[in-house]
């Protein structure tokens, strides 16, 4: 067994951290003469032909079968921060990942046309008078789609869309369509959610017998519905809906969960304010256009990608707004239906396009990803 002296040891791994140091810097600057020299010719920043032979004739180096991991590994990594590099440089370049997005001082909204799902006393119908105004033009539609559809076809200058609570989570259709409609967010608005349970006038607490109301209000509430196990709960497409049916059906053992908005709104009275548990329970509605414009005081980007079907391909992609220091606010997958067990991924980022680290970020995804699409910038 060798006398091994751990002080010895740890100087000699100092020595060579220094050399790795040096070396380090040098093939950063080899990279920096191949991110000018790919601007100049056209040519792609990620070459994965060329790391697979690189990585082959590295492993091929190793005297062991641990160095030829270590060595494998080590290189990956190292091409891998190379081509961040690249893309830093090519961003100062010039070259961007932004696809047209337009810097505005405000948003367009005297005038405008607001669609928003549901009907008058609605969530969304509140979220669109908070962001537009008590005298907003807005109306209303059936679905979601059809509310993306009004701005797609030119019939509402913005739809209004609840995309995640923060305790139901996420609105998982209303991801998908971001993706089928080439419309952009531009603004974002949050509501909290104060549910309560409403009766036609007269009526008292002892009557109910049945209530009805969203699928997600119902389980908002389901810590005061325990008390009332023998009601029998029906679902709806809405609250307001709910609300608006309670009165067309004229009858006292009926109830809605709803705001009490929606109370004054259809002539009920509330029965029990503030039902539901979570009291600081918020919804984030998104504000959607047509045209791909970001104001000045924009904070987050969303975007979409679709990763290559091998491993580590996530790690990689998010290894891009590790290396640029940009933060993630939040991830949410959805699987690609046409594509079994395969998915793509959903991301906000702080940050607005006119930062260069966020530009950096999204010019390397842009390039690595199988698809990436900026959602928006608000």
């Amino acid at each position: 067994m060798k006398n091994l002296d751990l002080q010895d040891i740890r100087r000699q791994i100092d020595e060579v951290d220094g050399q790795l140091a040096e070396l380090i810097e040098q093939r950063m600057q080899l990279a920096a003469d191949v991110a000018e020299y790919k601007l100049a010719n056209g040519k792609a920043v990620y070459d994965p032909a060329r790391e697979r032979e690189k990585l082959s004739a590295i492993r091929a180096m190793a005297k062991t079968p641990f160095g030829e991991i270590a060595l494998g590994e080590l290189l990956s990594q190292m091409m891998t921060i190379s081509r961040r590099y690249q893309y830093q440089v090519l961003g100062r370049s010039g070259m961007k990942a932004d696809a047209g997005f337009r810097l505005v001082e405000n948003l367009p909204t005297a005038g405008a046309r607001i669609v928003y799902q549901g009907v008058e006393g609605a969530y969304s119908h509140e979220a669109a008078l908070q962001f537009f105004g008590k005298d907003a033009d807005a109306y209303n539609v059936p679905t979601w789609q059809d509310a993306m559809e009004e701005v797609a076809q030119g019939r509402a200058a913005y739809a209004v869309l609840p995309i995640e609570n923060s305790s139901a989570g996420a609105v998982i259709d209303n991801y998908d369509l971001l993706l089928k409609y080439d419309n952009y967010i531009v603004a974002e608005t949050e509501v909290t959610v104060n549910h309560a349970l409403l009766g036609l006038p007269g009526a008292s607490l002892s009557d109910i017998r049945t209530v009805i109301s969203h699928p997600q209000a119902l389980m908002q509430c389901s810590e005061f519905l325990k008390e009332h196990r023998e009601w029998k709960q029906i679902q709806a497409e809405n609250t307001a809906g709910a609300a608006k049916r309670v009165l067309a059906a004229g009858d006292v053992t009926q109830a809605a969960i709803a705001s009490p908005r929606a109370g004054e709104l259809y002539g009920l009275q509330v029965l029990k304010p503030s039902i539901n548990h979570n009291r600081t329970n918020t919804t984030r509605f998104i504000i959607l256009g047509r045209e791909p414009v970001y104001r000045l005081d924009a904070r987050k980007v969303s975007i979409c990608f679709e990763t290559p079907h091998v491993s580590g391909a996530l790690y990689n992609m998010l290894g891009h707004f590790i290396y640029n220091h940009v933060n993630m606010l939040m991830i949410q997958s959805r699987p690609i239906l046409e594509r079994n067990w395969e998915y793509r991924f959903f991301l906000d980022i702080e940050g607005s396009l006119s930062d260069g680290p966020v530009q950096n970020a999204l010019l390397g995804l842009k390039n690595e990803a199988v698809f990436m699409r900026i959602l928006g910038n608000y």
